[in-house]
């Protein structure tokens, strides 16, 4: 089984921490909840780390940590928003 590209891991950094930005700035407009897309990704990331029998590797902790990355800016921009006086929804 070959291994994966250096040029995968270059895009998925952007890529995971884009999608994860994405989806808790959205979730957070929508719900009003501050910290629930942060909670959902750890709860995601849990769930399925326990389904897994792979060895927990380092591109797997990069790829976890840009996903987080994303998670915690999408959470801190609707906080910051927030106290600034924006209303989303």
């Amino acid at each position: 089984m070959p291994g994966i590209q250096i040029a995968q891991i270059i895009i998925s950094i952007p890529l995971l921490f884009v999608l994860f930005f994405g989806i808790g700035f959205v979730l957070n407009m929508i719900l009003k909840t501050t910290w629930l897309p942060l909670l959902v990704f750890l709860g995601v990331v849990i769930y399925i780390g326990m389904g897994l029998t792979q060895i927990f590797t380092v591109i797997n902790a990069i790829f976890f940590f840009s996903g987080l990355a994303g998670a915690i800016g999408g959470v801190w921009t609707i906080k910051i928003l927030r106290e600034k006086g924006y209303r989303m929804f």
